[in-house]
């Protein structure tokens, strides 16, 4: 029988089948953070439960973190007290906890994969639901709820209906400008924010073997962003390359034996998936979007459609049908997010904005993903580019992602964001997002106002 990636990892991992529906899988990696995990700690404390293997979690603090003054004791109250409670919790339990301050500290998307602790062929669970980041390493990857926090805290396994599968399979080369962020975006606009519900997503082609782990995490990051349980990609010589430079690692005498296991973990070919796209590379364009969910993405030098919009995400975002958005003043930028916050997106939005200086309208953050993406940047002299520029160069965290902690875009402000998310509110109260690469970010940012990046890129770059 033929099997795919996603078959091979589900069954070698599956402890045992309750009926024909219910499979118990057990977990590899289960990464936890400060907002989602004190009540799942507390229910195990409440039916007198242990963590069950304590090496196999690893937790970090992100949501509520302060992107300024990390040094500093934490001014709000609900973050201070969510921050103590996980290290609390962690050091009660022994479980690693990279805290605040240290120098692997970060968005837990971003340093699972950077310090090593995310490996291909893993099952990986997390409460958040962008642990989809981490199918770029051919790993099935997904968030959780509360309660399944709780049971793989105590058995390091889950109850678990097997999803349906779909494979999106992109080829050819993308245009000069056209980044990882742009393709998604593409792909949620053409196939619609439901059309994963159910599925997990296999993504292939030539476009995807080509593009970097960075560019692959940003992909399978927004997975959840079409409603599907996840994203994953086969591993490759890409995929190896990246994990031998993080900080976890084997020793030598494993480490040819387990990469040769990674390069088994394919999907069999001529494998028929439950539902199959192929989309063409040269078709995409850098995106944007105009309304309140990331399918409401559209080329940048595209007019608002008519048909089949949301008026009442129209109102929010204070636009109307066949507008275009070229030549829209932008109030914010903030490049960062656990889609866009790693060194190769600040060495992009560093490559755009040297030498200039972003315009006067215009308030710009750039908060990196994670301390060695900070330390990365310092060292290739990335945050004085963006100083000299006039952009504020944060700590990691975040940020302004999801406005937990003190960076919230202003009501009826427009911010251009490399973020997941443009729901009402996401950013702040009444903030208003457009979703874009940290390209098309950057370019925004020194003109003040949405224009045809296509243009920018190839008469000024």
């Amino acid at each position: 029988m033929l099997k795919s990636l996603f078959d091979k990892i589900w069954e070698s991992h599956t402890v045992k089948k309750l009926n024909n529906k219910i499979d118990v899988l057990y977990i590899d990696r289960h990464y936890i953070h400060e907002v989602t995990s004190p009540q799942a700690f507390l229910e195990l404390k409440r039916k007198n439960l242990s963590v069950f293997r304590p090496k196999k979690i690893i937790g970090t603090v992100d949501h509520n973190v302060p992107t300024i003054n990390q040094h500093l004791p934490i001014s709000d109250s609900l973050s201070r007290k969510q921050i103590n409670t996980l290290t609390r919790n962690c050091k009660n339990f022994g479980i690693t906890l990279y805290e605040l301050g240290n120098k692997y500290n970060g968005i837990v998307h971003v340093i699972g994969p950077e310090l090593g602790h995310t490996l291909p062929g893993m099952t990986i669970v997390c409460g958040d639901s962008h642990t989809s980041t981490h199918g770029a390493f051919g790993s099935i990857a997904f968030g959780i709820g509360t309660s399944q926090v709780t049971m793989v805290l105590a058995s390091q396994c889950l109850l678990l209906s097997k999803p349906k599968q779909m494979k999106i399979k992109i080829n050819g080369n993308l245009r000069k400008g056209v980044t990882p962020k742009d393709v998604i975006l593409y792909i949620i606009s053409k196939l619609g924010v439901d059309a994963g519900i159910g599925y997990f997503i296999e993504y292939s082609g030539n476009t995807i073997e080509k593009m970097s782990m960075e560019g692959r995490m940003t992909i399978c990051n927004m997975s959840i962003e079409m409603g599907a349980k996840g994203g994953l990609i086969s591993p490759d010589e890409i995929t190896f390359n990246y994990i031998k430079k993080s900080k976890v690692f084997l020793n030598d005498d494993s480490k040819e034996k387990i990469i040769e296991y990674w390069k088994s973990l394919k999907t069999d070919k001529d494998k028929v998936f439950d539902k199959e796209y192929s989309l063409e590379a040269d078709e995409i364009e850098p995106m944007i979007t105009f309304g309140t969910n990331p399918g409401t993405a559209i080329k940048i030098t595209e007019p608002i459609p008519y048909k089949n919009v949301d008026e009442k995400s129209l109102d929010y975002m204070g636009f109307s049908k066949g507008e275009s958005l070229i030549g829209k003043v932008i109030d914010y930028i903030f490049i960062g997010s656990c889609t866009n916050s790693r060194i190769e997106d600040l060495r992009i939005a560093a490559y755009v904005i040297k030498g200039k200086k972003k315009s006067s309208n215009i308030r710009a953050m750039v908060v990196p993903g994670s301390n060695q993406v900070l330390k990365q940047a310092k060292e290739e002299g990335l945050d004085k580019i963006f100083k000299k520029a006039g952009f504020e160069f944060r700590q990691p965290g975040c940020s302004a992602c999801l406005a937990m902690n003190e960076d919230k875009i202003p009501s009826g402000k427009y911010c251009v964001s490399t973020s997941n998310r443009n729901f009402e509110g996401r950013q702040g109260p009444g903030s208003r997002t457009l979703l874009a690469s940290p390209l098309t970010a950057s370019v925004i940012a020194i003109e003040g106002k949405i224009v045809d990046v296509n243009k920018y890129i190839y008469e000024k770059i």
